[in-house]
């Protein structure tokens, strides 16, 4: 199993890799893909992506402007999570979150939420009347050839690199928990923004209408910003990469292409004990 994993895929073919065959997981990678099976449904007029009901719209709920508090800040959370409890059921974990009280109102901030991702997702499997991972399946994966699943269970991660994290449940990610090989996370970014997306081109420029976060500058995101299930910034490097970076205990993995360069991106995935920067190697591999 690689402690540290890397890709480089350009128009589906492998440019260059490391581990890169090992299941992984995706972590909040796999908000990109709930985002872009959203927009699918948008497309088929399943899904409204502006409608307000009950107050915030499903673009709110993807770009994290609809003022849903998370559970990230919650120790309790991150004890059970190290104990390997059991997940709590939706209705407490928004309760102990405060998820029914806004931290903005709709539209009017930010706040990186992955309950709001659990809304998305509700709303996704009621308009397809069936879970996320067939819709994912579907309407993405299938389309763009890519091989991955959905992870409900410990099982589901027997094979899965997770590093000291091997007593985890997946679904304490509760908007969904997407793993498989390093190369298909690669494939699936290129695929998606590419010339043959599944999308249609009025969805590519949805996703990428992003929120500006000045506040994350650094030296490796030099104007991060915020767009439907995408993370997107200018580098030192001068041009702009876009996809979306992940984490949880043990591990970490990053997912960006450029976007004048179509077709193309990277991957790199890595256990924490590494201390590799998964975001400045994906930059790296981008230069």
């Amino acid at each position: 199993m690689p402690a540290h994993a890397t890709v480089f895929v350009e128009d589906g073919a492998i440019r260059e890799a490391q581990d890169a065959d090992v299941p992984v997981p995706w972590w909040s990678f796999s908000k990109t893909i709930i985002a872009a099976t959203t927009l699918r449904l948008a497309e088929l007029g399943r899904l409204d992506l502006d409608g307000a009901a009950p107050g915030y719209s499903l673009r709110q709920l993807l770009r994290h402007e609809a003022g849903i508090k998370d559970y990230g800040p919650l120790p309790a959370y991150h004890e059970a999570v190290a104990k390997g409890d059991q997940p709590w059921p939706a209705a407490e974990l928004r309760a102990r979150a405060g998820a029914d009280t806004a931290a903005f109102p709709p539209g009017q901030g930010w706040g990186y939420s992955n309950i709001g991702y659990l809304e998305a997702r509700q709303r996704i499997e009621a308009a397809h009347h069936g879970h996320l991972c067939d819709a994912a399946r579907e309407l993405v994966l299938e389309p763009l050839g890519v091989e991955a699943r959905l992870a409900v269970s410990r099982k589901d991660l027997a094979d899965v690199e997770m590093g000291s994290a091997a007593c985890y449940h997946p679904d304490w990610v509760y908007h969904g928990l997407f793993v498989g090989p390093l190369v298909e996370a690669a494939r699936l970014l290129a695929g998606l923004l590419g010339r043959a997306s599944p999308l249609q081109a009025s969805s590519v420029a949805a996703m990428r209408q992003s929120h500006a976060l000045p506040q994350f500058a650094g030296p490796v995101w030099k104007t991060p910003s915020y767009g439907l299930g995408l993370m997107r910034s200018t580098t030192e490097g001068g041009f702009l990469a876009e996809g979306h970076t992940g984490g949880g205990p043990g591990s970490g993995i990053a997912v960006y292409g450029r976007e004048d360069w179509p077709g193309t991106a990277v991957a790199v995935f890595a256990l924490e004990e590494t201390g590799v920067s998964v975001e400045a190697e994906a930059v790296r591999l981008l230069t």
